[in-house]
């Protein structure tokens, strides 16, 4: 009877297991080994960075990159998380996401909670929002020198990074950079309504928000612009702990970026291959 029950038991996981396989729930493993389930967060409101879409997917050039990524990492298996770009930077801190994409640029600060991988991400244009009649300011030492208003930045966003170092390196044509409680504010209401002079923001939310047709500052499209000041590196931000996982994105990111994927995408989210200039960026 023990013997019995005992080949009765044997038989009932050898059909569970089998079961399972059949439906893939047991496949956790690939040609190299197990496969690794990690969280990749990303800012689902910075279109088109990043985005969810209507659908209920996660997109946008950083998302659509990581996905080229781990089509070519066998032995990870990537699953995206939309969150805040305040609360990206706490999870990934925490580990509570193995990684985060937002539009990162790299700051001395940053590398102290964050791993920074070998290889960037993509580029970003850097610019100003302006009223239309000083649409004449094209670069930051224009701004400084007029004496304009800035809108302030959050002294933790790495946009602010970016202004205090060419106040440095410019001490006697600073920009007046004032430090925000918000991350961010609403830069284009702000200079619409004539609060600053100007805000640093970046091309790709500009053009949807102002030169979109359902973008919900189209009717300002004759009001204000876009001047680019600087063409800059992005990163993903990877957890302290995952080294290793910052190493196999290095060698993916490398190949796409010689499979010229990097550009394409650059093409499709932001109307432009910042690829092109990729030679002239200086940070």
């Amino acid at each position: 009877m023990n013997k019995y029950f005992k080949l009765v038991a044997v038989g009932l996981v050898s059909i569970t297991f089998l079961a399972a396989c059949s439906s893939g729930e047991a496949s956790t493993s690939s040609e190299g080994g197990d496969v690794r389930k990690v969280k990749v967060a990303y800012d689902m409101a910075s279109k088109p960075i990043s985005w969810l879409d209507d659908n209920g997917n996660a997109t946008g050039y950083d998302v659509e990159i990581m996905k080229l990524v781990d089509e070519l990492l066998p032995e990870y298996e990537f699953e995206y998380v939309g969150t805040t770009s305040d609360d990206l930077l706490i999870g990934v801190e925490q580990g509570k996401f193995q990684v985060g994409v937002k539009n990162t640029f790299w700051t001395e600060e940053r590398t102290e909670k964050f791993i920074f991988p070998k290889e960037f991400l993509g580029l970003s244009s850097a610019g100003l929002v302006l009223k239309k009649e000083n649409e004449h300011i094209k670069s930051l030492e224009d701004f400084a020198t007029a004496e304009y208003s800035l809108a302030p930045i959050a002294a933790n966003n790495a946009q602010y990074t970016v202004i205090d170092e060419y106040n440095k390196a410019n001490p006697n044509n600073p920009v007046k950079l004032d430090a925000g409680d918000a991350f961010t504010v609403d830069v284009i209401q702000w200079v619409n309504e004539g609060r600053v002079d100007g805000g640093v923001i970046i091309e790709g939310p500009f053009q949807k928000q102002v030169l979109d047709e359902t973008g919900p500052y189209y009717n300002l499209k004759d009001e204000v612009v876009y001047n680019e000041f600087a063409v800059i590196k992005t990163w993903p931000l990877f957890n302290k702990k995952e080294q290793e996982f910052a190493d196999a994105y290095d060698k993916a990111i490398k190949q796409l970026q010689e499979e010229k994927k990097t550009n394409e995408l650059s093409t499709e989210f932001y109307g432009r291959d910042l690829f092109e200039v990729l030679d002239q960026v200086e940070r």
